[in-house]
């Protein structure tokens, strides 16, 4: 057997650390990022996804008026950053990063608890059909400008941030599937 055939092999039975790594790699960017939404520059670089969407503008104080008061990453204007305190964007952040590091959490207590595991695993696959709703709405995610190469299907930097989540929809299935055969595998167990 060739070099080459034996690492086919084992890379053909790597099936539960590619399961590891799935799961591993939805804790390091819930748990990065988590952490990053108490972190001022990491909520004010949210704001036009929250401000635009339908579903979450209404924890804003002031959604609409977003744009006058955007700071840019590596730059601090304290009058935007009272005109953020006022209008809830580091609260909702707060909150949004204690959602993501619960999230981070559960995913990976499927290895103690593989209904926690399951029930963190489809929230992160969920989450990206949230994200993706930024898409329609957000017109940020969209280049604009006068290059002939604007609007659709031309994404932004915000915009292929947003596009990047399709990994973390697969990768949390690949997880949900995971958790729901250790959860029959147990109650097999339990009843033989």
């Amino acid at each position: 057997m060739s070099p080459f055939h034996k690492l086919l092999e084992k890379i053909a039975h790597a099936d539960k650390l590619g399961v590891f790594l799935c799961r591993f790699s939805i804790f390091v960017v819930f748990a990065w990022i988590g952490w990053l939404k108490f972190i001022p520059y990491e909520a004010d670089s949210i704001v036009p996804f929250v401000a635009n969407s339908p579903f979450m503008s209404w924890l804003y104080n002031d959604p609409l008026n977003y744009v006058q008061y955007m700071n840019h990453e590596g730059v601090l204007n304290e009058a935007n950053r009272a005109w953020h305190l006022a209008n809830n964007t580091y609260g909702y952040s707060n909150g949004l990063g204690v959602v993501e590091l619960v999230f981070a959490f559960m995913i990976m207590a499927h290895y103690i608890n593989p209904r926690i595991g399951f029930i963190g695993a489809t929230l992160c696959f969920l989450t990206p059909f949230i994200t993706y709703t930024f898409l329609i709405f957000t017109p940020e995610t969209w280049v604009h400008g006068a290059d002939a190469h604007t609007g659709f299907p031309y994404l932004s930097g915000a915009g292929r941030l947003v596009l990047k989540d399709i990994m973390m929809l697969a990768a949390g299935f690949i997880a949900m599937i995971d958790s729901a055969r250790a959860i029959l595998n147990n109650k097999k167990a339990a009843f033989a």
